[in-house]
Protein backbone atom coordinates (compact mmCIF):
# COMPACT_ATOMS: atom_id res chain seq x y z
CA UNK A 1 0.00 0.00 0.00
CA UNK A 2 1.27 3.43 -0.95
CA UNK A 3 -0.24 7.15 -0.19
CA UNK A 4 -0.67 9.40 -3.05
CA UNK A 5 -0.87 12.66 -1.17
CA UNK A 6 1.48 11.29 1.68
CA UNK A 7 1.99 14.93 2.83
CA UNK A 8 -1.45 15.01 4.74
CA UNK A 9 1.00 12.58 7.43
CA UNK A 10 1.87 15.93 8.62
CA UNK A 11 -1.37 16.64 9.79
CA UNK A 12 -2.03 13.63 12.53
CA UNK A 13 0.59 14.63 15.39
CA UNK A 14 -1.08 18.63 14.56
CA UNK A 15 -4.50 17.08 15.18
CA UNK A 16 -3.50 15.01 17.85
CA UNK A 17 -1.59 17.41 19.76
CA UNK A 18 -4.34 19.76 19.26
CA UNK A 19 -7.03 17.36 20.77
CA UNK A 20 -5.29 16.25 23.73
CA UNK A 21 -4.05 20.47 24.55
CA UNK A 22 -7.57 20.65 24.75
CA UNK A 23 -8.20 17.64 26.78
CA UNK A 24 -5.81 19.00 29.29
CA UNK A 25 -7.12 22.70 29.24
CA UNK A 26 -10.93 21.83 29.81
CA UNK A 27 -12.44 21.42 33.28
CA UNK A 28 -15.13 19.00 33.68
CA UNK A 29 -17.90 19.48 36.35
CA UNK A 30 -16.96 18.59 39.88
CA UNK A 31 -18.34 18.26 43.22
CA UNK A 32 -16.70 19.71 46.17
CA UNK A 33 -16.65 17.20 49.67
CA UNK A 34 -14.82 18.59 52.73
CA UNK A 35 -13.93 15.57 53.99
CA UNK A 36 -12.19 12.84 51.53
CA UNK A 37 -13.87 9.75 54.07
CA UNK A 38 -16.82 10.32 52.12
CA UNK A 39 -15.45 8.49 48.98
CA UNK A 40 -13.75 5.95 50.29
CA UNK A 41 -15.06 2.56 49.00
CA UNK A 42 -16.54 4.11 45.93
CA UNK A 43 -14.98 2.74 42.95
CA UNK A 44 -14.79 4.34 38.51
CA UNK A 45 -17.79 3.10 36.91
CA UNK A 46 -17.75 1.94 32.98
CA UNK A 47 -19.71 4.73 32.24
CA UNK A 48 -17.01 7.07 34.18
CA UNK A 49 -14.37 6.17 32.66
CA UNK A 50 -15.61 5.70 29.37
CA UNK A 51 -16.41 9.39 29.82
CA UNK A 52 -12.64 10.43 30.77
CA UNK A 53 -11.06 8.64 27.36
CA UNK A 54 -13.25 9.16 25.17
CA UNK A 55 -10.94 11.30 23.76
CA UNK A 56 -9.03 8.48 22.40
CA UNK A 57 -11.79 8.16 20.59
CA UNK A 58 -12.49 10.76 18.25
CA UNK A 59 -8.70 10.77 17.90
CA UNK A 60 -8.82 7.62 16.06
CA UNK A 61 -11.44 8.64 14.30
CA UNK A 62 -8.99 11.69 13.27
CA UNK A 63 -6.34 9.75 12.27
CA UNK A 64 -8.64 7.38 10.44
CA UNK A 65 -10.58 10.39 8.22
CA UNK A 66 -6.57 12.01 7.71
CA UNK A 67 -5.38 8.48 6.45
CA UNK A 68 -8.02 8.34 3.84
CA UNK A 69 -7.00 12.03 2.71
CA UNK A 70 -3.75 10.85 1.95
CA UNK A 71 -5.33 8.35 -0.82
CA UNK A 72 -3.89 5.09 0.10
CA UNK A 73 -3.74 3.32 -3.04
CA UNK A 74 -2.52 -0.92 -3.65
CA UNK A 75 -1.01 -1.04 -6.96
CA UNK A 76 -2.59 -3.90 -9.61
CA UNK A 77 -0.15 -4.39 -12.65
CA UNK A 78 2.35 -3.28 -14.64
CA UNK A 79 0.54 -2.23 -17.98
CA UNK A 80 2.24 -0.91 -21.45
CA UNK A 81 0.05 0.84 -23.89
CA UNK A 82 0.71 0.65 -27.72
CA UNK A 83 -0.50 3.56 -29.84
CA UNK A 84 -0.03 4.33 -33.54
CA UNK A 85 1.70 7.64 -34.61
CA UNK A 86 1.14 8.67 -38.18
CA UNK A 87 -0.88 11.34 -39.36
CA UNK A 88 -2.55 11.43 -42.47
CA UNK A 89 -3.46 13.77 -45.08
CA UNK A 90 -5.89 12.29 -47.89
CA UNK A 91 -5.87 14.23 -51.11
CA UNK A 92 -8.61 13.28 -53.52
CA UNK A 93 -9.13 14.90 -57.04
CA UNK A 94 -12.83 15.97 -57.76
CA UNK A 95 -11.89 17.39 -61.13
CA UNK A 96 -14.86 17.05 -63.75
CA UNK A 97 -13.31 13.56 -65.24
CA UNK A 98 -13.79 11.76 -61.89
CA UNK A 99 -17.57 12.05 -63.03
CA UNK A 100 -16.45 8.96 -65.54
CA UNK A 101 -18.39 5.84 -64.79
CA UNK A 102 -15.42 3.07 -65.10
CA UNK A 103 -15.98 1.49 -61.19
CA UNK A 104 -18.59 -0.28 -60.07
CA UNK A 105 -19.87 -0.93 -56.47
CA UNK A 106 -21.64 -4.23 -56.15
CA UNK A 107 -23.43 -4.59 -59.70
CA UNK A 108 -24.22 -0.76 -60.19
CA UNK A 109 -22.12 1.21 -62.23
CA UNK A 110 -20.71 4.64 -60.61
CA UNK A 111 -18.46 7.55 -61.11
CA UNK A 112 -15.10 7.61 -60.02
CA UNK A 113 -15.35 9.52 -57.09
CA UNK A 114 -18.43 7.30 -55.68
CA UNK A 115 -15.98 4.71 -55.57
CA UNK A 116 -12.93 6.56 -54.15
CA UNK A 117 -15.25 7.81 -50.99
CA UNK A 118 -16.83 4.28 -50.73
CA UNK A 119 -13.46 2.74 -50.77
CA UNK A 120 -11.98 5.88 -48.62
CA UNK A 121 -14.94 5.55 -45.63
CA UNK A 122 -13.68 1.80 -45.03
CA UNK A 123 -10.37 3.11 -44.74
CA UNK A 124 -11.07 5.57 -42.20
CA UNK A 125 -12.82 3.18 -40.31
CA UNK A 126 -10.25 0.85 -40.08
CA UNK A 127 -7.45 3.30 -38.73
CA UNK A 128 -7.56 4.03 -34.74
CA UNK A 129 -5.48 6.01 -33.32
CA UNK A 130 -4.09 8.13 -36.17
CA UNK A 131 -5.15 11.83 -37.06
CA UNK A 132 -6.82 12.22 -40.54
CA UNK A 133 -7.26 15.04 -42.59
CA UNK A 134 -8.39 15.37 -46.04
CA UNK A 135 -8.36 17.89 -48.44
CA UNK A 136 -9.94 18.42 -52.13
CA UNK A 137 -8.72 19.69 -55.43
CA UNK A 138 -9.34 20.64 -59.14
CA UNK A 139 -8.20 23.92 -60.44
CA UNK A 140 -8.00 25.03 -56.73
CA UNK A 141 -7.55 23.09 -53.24
CA UNK A 142 -9.87 23.25 -50.53
CA UNK A 143 -9.36 21.58 -46.74
CA UNK A 144 -11.88 19.43 -46.63
CA UNK A 145 -11.08 18.70 -42.72
CA UNK A 146 -8.15 19.20 -40.68
CA UNK A 147 -6.19 16.73 -38.85
CA UNK A 148 -9.03 15.10 -36.60
CA UNK A 149 -9.06 11.78 -34.46
CA UNK A 150 -12.94 12.65 -34.19
CA UNK A 151 -13.46 9.98 -37.44
CA UNK A 152 -17.84 10.49 -37.08
CA UNK A 153 -16.77 13.95 -38.01
CA UNK A 154 -14.42 13.48 -40.44
CA UNK A 155 -16.95 10.94 -42.09
CA UNK A 156 -19.59 13.83 -42.54
CA UNK A 157 -17.01 15.76 -43.86
CA UNK A 158 -16.06 13.41 -46.62
CA UNK A 159 -20.31 12.94 -47.59
CA UNK A 160 -20.23 16.43 -48.79
CA UNK A 161 -17.22 16.37 -51.45
CA UNK A 162 -18.36 16.88 -54.71
CA UNK A 163 -17.11 17.07 -57.89
CA UNK A 164 -17.06 21.28 -59.09
CA UNK A 165 -16.67 22.13 -55.86
CA UNK A 166 -13.47 23.95 -56.35
CA UNK A 167 -13.52 24.33 -59.65
CA UNK A 168 -12.50 22.01 -62.85
CA UNK A 169 -8.84 21.10 -64.29
CA UNK A 170 -6.47 19.18 -62.35
CA UNK A 171 -3.97 21.20 -59.92
CA UNK A 172 -1.85 18.46 -58.92
CA UNK A 173 1.17 20.36 -57.27
CA UNK A 174 -1.70 22.32 -55.46
CA UNK A 175 -3.26 19.91 -53.82
CA UNK A 176 0.36 18.38 -52.38
CA UNK A 177 0.75 21.83 -51.50
CA UNK A 178 -2.15 22.29 -49.43
CA UNK A 179 -1.82 18.95 -47.61
CA UNK A 180 1.41 20.01 -46.98
CA UNK A 181 0.51 23.02 -44.97
CA UNK A 182 -1.25 20.46 -42.58
CA UNK A 183 1.58 18.78 -42.01
CA UNK A 184 4.48 21.03 -41.81
CA UNK A 185 3.83 21.96 -38.49
CA UNK A 186 2.71 18.13 -36.53
CA UNK A 187 5.19 16.43 -34.63
CA UNK A 188 3.50 13.30 -35.39
CA UNK A 189 6.22 10.38 -35.96
CA UNK A 190 5.19 9.92 -39.54
CA UNK A 191 3.16 12.12 -41.62
CA UNK A 192 2.20 10.83 -45.30
CA UNK A 193 -0.53 11.72 -48.01
CA UNK A 194 -2.15 10.11 -49.68
CA UNK A 195 -3.04 11.37 -53.28
CA UNK A 196 -5.68 10.30 -55.45
CA UNK A 197 -6.42 11.32 -59.09
CA UNK A 198 -7.00 10.65 -62.64
CA UNK A 199 -5.38 13.21 -64.65
CA UNK A 200 -2.67 15.36 -65.85
CA UNK A 201 -1.23 18.78 -64.33
CA UNK A 202 -2.57 21.25 -66.26
CA UNK A 203 -3.52 24.07 -64.33
CA UNK A 204 -2.28 25.98 -61.10
CA UNK A 205 1.37 27.50 -60.20
CA UNK A 206 2.89 24.78 -58.43
CA UNK A 207 4.66 22.16 -60.16
CA UNK A 208 4.11 18.78 -58.53
CA UNK A 209 7.50 17.80 -58.43
CA UNK A 210 8.41 21.28 -56.75
CA UNK A 211 5.76 20.12 -54.18
CA UNK A 212 7.42 16.76 -54.10
CA UNK A 213 10.70 18.22 -52.98
CA UNK A 214 9.12 20.19 -50.58
CA UNK A 215 7.43 17.10 -48.80
CA UNK A 216 10.86 15.13 -48.99
CA UNK A 217 12.30 18.04 -47.09
CA UNK A 218 9.72 17.96 -44.61
CA UNK A 219 9.82 14.37 -44.17
CA UNK A 220 6.29 13.72 -45.50
CA UNK A 221 5.64 11.01 -47.87
CA UNK A 222 3.42 10.89 -50.82
CA UNK A 223 1.71 8.07 -51.43
CA UNK A 224 0.12 8.30 -55.35
CA UNK A 225 -3.20 6.82 -56.55
CA UNK A 226 -3.84 6.85 -60.50
CA UNK A 227 -7.52 6.19 -60.54
CA UNK A 228 -9.53 4.94 -63.91
CA UNK A 229 -9.39 2.20 -66.38
CA UNK A 230 -7.15 2.34 -69.32
CA UNK A 231 -8.37 3.24 -73.03
CA UNK A 232 -11.89 4.76 -73.32
CA UNK A 233 -14.29 5.07 -70.52
CA UNK A 234 -18.18 5.56 -70.46
CA UNK A 235 -18.47 9.83 -69.33
CA UNK A 236 -21.75 10.95 -69.06
CA UNK A 237 -23.16 13.84 -70.86
CA UNK A 238 -26.32 15.62 -71.65
CA UNK A 239 -28.72 14.13 -74.59
CA UNK A 240 -30.51 16.31 -76.98
CA UNK A 241 -33.83 15.82 -75.03
CA UNK A 242 -31.99 16.76 -71.78
CA UNK A 243 -31.16 12.72 -70.98
CA UNK A 244 -28.05 11.26 -69.66
CA UNK A 245 -26.37 9.75 -72.88
CA UNK A 246 -22.59 7.94 -72.43
CA UNK A 247 -19.80 9.09 -74.88
CA UNK A 248 -16.77 7.13 -74.58
CA UNK A 249 -13.20 9.04 -74.14
CA UNK A 250 -9.74 8.42 -73.37
CA UNK A 251 -8.43 10.27 -70.24
CA UNK A 252 -4.91 10.37 -69.93
CA UNK A 253 -2.98 9.84 -66.33
CA UNK A 254 0.20 10.87 -66.14
CA UNK A 255 1.54 7.62 -64.10
CA UNK A 256 5.26 8.81 -64.56
CA UNK A 257 4.53 12.33 -62.51
CA UNK A 258 3.21 10.35 -60.13
CA UNK A 259 5.49 7.79 -59.69
CA UNK A 260 8.44 10.38 -59.14
CA UNK A 261 6.38 11.96 -56.59
CA UNK A 262 5.63 8.55 -54.77
CA UNK A 263 9.51 7.59 -55.74
CA UNK A 264 11.16 11.10 -54.30
CA UNK A 265 9.24 10.68 -51.10
CA UNK A 266 10.10 7.19 -50.56
CA UNK A 267 6.59 5.82 -51.09
CA UNK A 268 4.90 4.25 -53.96
CA UNK A 269 2.21 4.85 -56.93
CA UNK A 270 -0.33 2.71 -57.66
CA UNK A 271 -2.81 2.38 -60.06
CA UNK A 272 -6.34 1.34 -59.69
CA UNK A 273 -8.41 0.29 -62.82
CA UNK A 274 -11.60 -0.89 -60.61
CA UNK A 275 -13.27 -1.05 -56.93
CA UNK A 276 -11.57 -3.86 -56.10
CA UNK A 277 -7.90 -2.88 -56.85
CA UNK A 278 -8.84 0.69 -55.33
CA UNK A 279 -9.76 -1.26 -52.64
CA UNK A 280 -6.62 -3.77 -52.19
CA UNK A 281 -4.24 -0.25 -52.60
CA UNK A 282 -5.52 1.39 -49.43
CA UNK A 283 -5.56 -1.95 -47.43
CA UNK A 284 -1.71 -2.24 -48.48
CA UNK A 285 -0.79 1.47 -47.16
CA UNK A 286 -3.09 1.08 -44.35
CA UNK A 287 -0.80 -1.89 -43.11
CA UNK A 288 2.12 -0.47 -44.25
CA UNK A 289 1.73 2.85 -42.41
CA UNK A 290 1.17 1.61 -39.04
CA UNK A 291 4.22 2.76 -36.65
CA UNK A 292 3.81 0.95 -33.41
CA UNK A 293 5.05 3.07 -30.24
CA UNK A 294 5.17 2.04 -26.90
CA UNK A 295 4.69 3.60 -24.00
CA UNK A 296 6.41 3.78 -20.63
CA UNK A 297 4.99 1.29 -18.66
CA UNK A 298 3.42 2.70 -15.80
CA UNK A 299 0.96 0.90 -12.85
CA UNK A 300 -2.81 0.59 -11.81
CA UNK A 301 -3.44 1.06 -8.64
CA UNK A 302 -7.02 0.72 -6.72
CA UNK A 303 -7.99 3.30 -4.55
CA UNK A 304 -8.51 2.25 -1.07
CA UNK A 305 -9.40 5.65 0.86
CA UNK A 306 -12.76 4.02 2.25
CA UNK A 307 -11.09 1.18 4.26
CA UNK A 308 -10.19 4.48 6.48
CA UNK A 309 -12.77 6.67 5.91
CA UNK A 310 -15.73 4.89 6.53
CA UNK A 311 -14.39 3.75 10.10
CA UNK A 312 -13.21 7.08 10.79
CA UNK A 313 -16.52 8.55 10.17
CA UNK A 314 -18.75 5.86 11.94
CA UNK A 315 -16.29 6.34 15.21
CA UNK A 316 -16.78 10.10 14.91
CA UNK A 317 -20.46 9.69 14.48
CA UNK A 318 -20.08 7.10 17.77
CA UNK A 319 -18.16 9.59 19.75
CA UNK A 320 -21.25 12.24 19.24
CA UNK A 321 -24.07 9.88 19.54
CA UNK A 322 -22.30 9.00 23.21
CA UNK A 323 -21.54 12.43 23.30
CA UNK A 324 -25.31 13.64 23.92
CA UNK A 325 -26.80 10.30 25.34
CA UNK A 326 -25.69 8.45 27.92
CA UNK A 327 -21.90 10.63 28.19
CA UNK A 328 -24.16 13.37 28.56
CA UNK A 329 -22.95 15.68 31.29
CA UNK A 330 -25.20 17.51 33.24
CA UNK A 331 -23.88 21.11 34.87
Amino acid sequence: MIFQNYWFLILIPIALSFLFYAKVRSKGPTIRFSWGEFLKGFRNSFKLRLSRNIIFLRALAVVLIILAFCRPQSPLEETRVQTEGVDIVLAIDVSGSMLAEDFTIGLKRVNRLAAVKNVVEDFIEARKNDRIGMIVFASRAYTVCPLTLDYGWLLKNLERVKIGMVGDGTAIGLGISCALNRLKDVKAKEKVIILLTDGINNCGRISPLTAAEAARALRVKIYTIGAGTKGKVPFPTVGPFGNTVYKPIEIEIDEETLRKIASMTDAKYFRATDTKSLRKIYAEIDKMEKTFIEEKGYLEYKELFYIFLIPGLALLFLEIILRGTILKKIP
